[in-house]
């Protein structure tokens, strides 16, 4: 018979004896499965940490993919955008009208059909107004960047800009126990027991934010594609229409 070593084998072996006690009904806190066991670690973090963490890990990474509603002024916007630091792509959809985006550096571009451009441009400005609508529709709009409209639009393709906006919990912050989205184990972060916000972060691999609930019911988002590179292409110029230096109002 080969004896019991000393230490840390008897440590393990009384550790096994005694969580072989549940069986008979006695409740042992020691012998529960971490959570964080095989994860980043983040999950042992304070919540501060790991909000730090996070945003560093969205900051440094090349793309990533945002879905699902902000609210904002009063208006509900609808997003699937796929976002890296040189442009974006993508769809934005308010009050029943949906327009797509473009950016590729300062290049900003608006698709649309003919009823968001003519939406909203006022009565009795009769048929040239439709005509030129009508010239809009389909086509990819070069935004002028003098216009009012570009840097609302450009707001929705900047990663940086939109993720400084959106990664923000209020208040206290805390852990609230782990959590698991689309497959992957998270770790959830809120601010003032969710009234501010609450956030859900990967503990596998990078600490990517994975899921946002925003303060005051301000929409919810998910975050996905982390660090996956995607094709920006020019419209080509059959595609595209200058309109000038203003957009008509929509």
């Amino acid at each position: 018979m080969t004896p019991i070593r000393q230490g840390r084998s008897r440590s393990a072996a009384l550790a096994s004896a005694m969580c072989a006690l549940l069986v008979t009904g006695t409740v042992l806190t020691g012998c529960a499965e971490d959570p964080n066991e095989g994860t980043n670690g983040v999950g042992r973090l304070s919540a501060q940490k790991i909000q730090g963490k996070t945003r560093s890990a969205a900051e440094s990474a090349g793309a990533v993919r945002v879905h699902g509603n902000v609210v904002s002024g009063g208006r509900t916007y609808a997003l699937d955008m796929r976002l890296k630091d040189d442009g974006g792509t993508g769809s934005v959809t308010s009050q029943g009208a949906t327009f797509e985006l473009l950016r590729i550096g300062e290049q900003l571009f608006v698709k649309a059909d003919a009823e968001f451009w003519s939406h909203g441009s006022g009565q009795g400005e009769g048929k040239g107004d439709a005509a030129a609508a009508s010239k809009l529709g389909g086509k990819f709009v070069k935004v002028p960047q003098g216009d009012p409209s570009y840097k609302k639009f450009s707001g929705f393709t900047d990663k940086a800009v939109l993720l400084d906006g959106l990664l923000t919990l209020h208040g206290t912050l805390a852990t609230d126990g782990h959590d698991e989205q689309a497959g992957v184990r998270t770790i959830r972060v809120t601010g003032d027991k969710g009234s501010g916000g609450t956030l859900e972060v990967s503990l596998e691999g990078k600490p990517y934010p994975l899921r946002l609930e925003r303060a005051g019911g301000a929409g919810t988002l998910t975050f996905s594609a982390w660090g996956e590179d995607f094709a920006l292409r020019e419209p080509e110029r059959n595609e595209t229409v200058d309109y000038g230096k203003q957009l008509p109002t929509s």
